[in-house]
């Protein structure tokens, strides 16, 4: 048995029963997840690690960050066809896949956090206009329609689908119109990445996060931002990298690697130093005006001690920064690699830190510290969309035409 007359042109894939195999293996954590969301969706979220101090937790984390390394999708569509950066084409279906997968993913993990799913559509139908989650609710919905919408000529171009008459024109006035999409999609996740990090900033009840800023918007609206435009190229790349080392084939050329590696490390230079200052100002401004001291925001016995801030600024923010911005680093694949995965490592503290450590932080005379504990629900869960994640780009790598060079680079 054989699907390679569905594979794309002058590729090769492996067997039928290798790939299944793999698949099998994907389907363990996707059915250990289903056991989980069955779990959480027949009982509550109860049975999970969250409580009446910690509403948030391991999802939304989860959530942030991958919405946060997801920016890629947007980010190389702007420099794409926007600014147009001609050689990112060989990565920009790559990026979409990537995109759809992690805001996909994100929206199923809510629908799981939410607590009552039956009532997911109040947000839509009820919105409350003076909250920065409705803009993030309006805008991460519209993206993701986005989205899909760029993910279906890449599916229209399957080597059988492209052969009906209709699919092929149809895939080929999508792309027509892939610019006015690539700027809404710009638009949407632009706001949407900033609203996130606004709804921490304007909670003057919660002094961690808490932030001044410019008119509307606190400080913490466009650090979310510049995190998230940084480290979402350098994440596509590391994708590529990795679906490579699995597959063994030659999938994007060294010179695009390298040139999301820079693009990545420019821009976690901006990111880090406003967020530098930024820290400083909170700690020698904000929490004195607020009669806190800085040390008053870390407990090391419960898990949340200084090293997750300097790791953020320095270890994952500094380090990787300085090493993608030096051409002699990028020349060698596994230190720019390495990079990525720290750029990425450090957007993910933050994103824990502004979500977990912020609410952990005792705020009135009767509270005190806490220690958020996620349990087998939520990893569960959380794996399964991981597992997820992989099963669609499975698929569409053995299946559509992901990769402009992939012939050529395997010749």
């Amino acid at each position: 048995m054989s699907d390679r007359a569905y594979w794309p042109e002058g590729v090769e894939r492996c067997s039928v029963g290798k790939f299944l195999a793999w698949l099998g293996v994907i389907s363990i954590f996707l059915a250990w997840g289903g056991y989980g969301a069955f779990k959480v969706l027949g009982t509550g979220i109860g049975v999970t690690g969250l409580d009446n101090y910690f509403g948030f937790g391991l999802w939304i984390t989860f959530d942030l960050a991958v919405i946060a390394l997801g920016a890629g999708a947007f980010f190389s569509g702007f420099l794409r066809y926007i600014v147009r950066i001609d050689e990112l084409k060989n990565v920009i279906n790559l990026a979409v896949i990537v995109g759809f997968l992690c805001y996909s993913g994100a929206m199923l993990i809510l629908v799981l956090d939410i607590g009552q799913p039956l009532r997911a559509w109040f947000g839509y139908w009820h919105p409350n206009v003076h909250s920065m989650l409705t803009e993030v609710i309006f805008c991460i919905t519209c993206y993701c329609t986005v989205l899909i919408i760029e993910y279906v000529p890449i599916v229209l171009e399957n080597r059988k689908i492209n052969q009906n008459r209709f699919c092929h024109h149809l895939a080929h006035n999508f792309h027509v119109y892939m610019p006015l999409f690539a700027g809404i999609g710009t638009f949407l996740s632009f706001f949407h990445q900033g609203s996130l990090g606004g709804m921490y900033g304007v909670l003057f009840g919660r002094p961690f996060v808490f932030r001044e800023g410019f008119f509307i918007w606190p400080w913490t609206f466009f650090l979310f931002i510049s995190s998230a435009i940084a480290a979402g190229p350098g994440f596509t790349m590391l994708c590529a990298a990795m679906m490579e080392g699995i597959t063994g084939r030659k999938l994007v050329s060294y010179d695009t690697k390298k040139l999301l590696g820079k693009i990545s490390g420019l821009l976690l230079c901006v990111y880090i130093f406003f967020k530098i200052i930024d820290t400083y100002a909170w700690a020698k401004g904000i929490l004195p005006g607020m009669g806190l001291t800085f040390d008053e925001m870390f407990s090391s016995e419960h898990g949340y001690g200084k090293i997750l801030l300097w790791l953020e600024l320095f270890w994952f923010g500094v380090i990787p920064a300085a090493l993608l911005v030096t051409p002699a680093v990028r020349n060698r694949p596994w230190l720019m690699y390495s990079a990525v995965v720290m750029a990425a490592i450090g957007v993910t503290i933050n994103r824990f830190v502004f979500t977990v450590q912020a609410l952990a932080i005792p705020v009135m005379p009767f509270d005190r510290w806490t220690t958020y504990v996620p349990n087998w629900a939520e990893w569960s869960t959380s794996l399964m969309i991981v597992a997820y994640g992989f099963l669609v780009m499975s698929i569409s790598y053995r299946y559509l035409p992901i990769f402009p060079q992939e012939v050529k680079l395997n010749k």
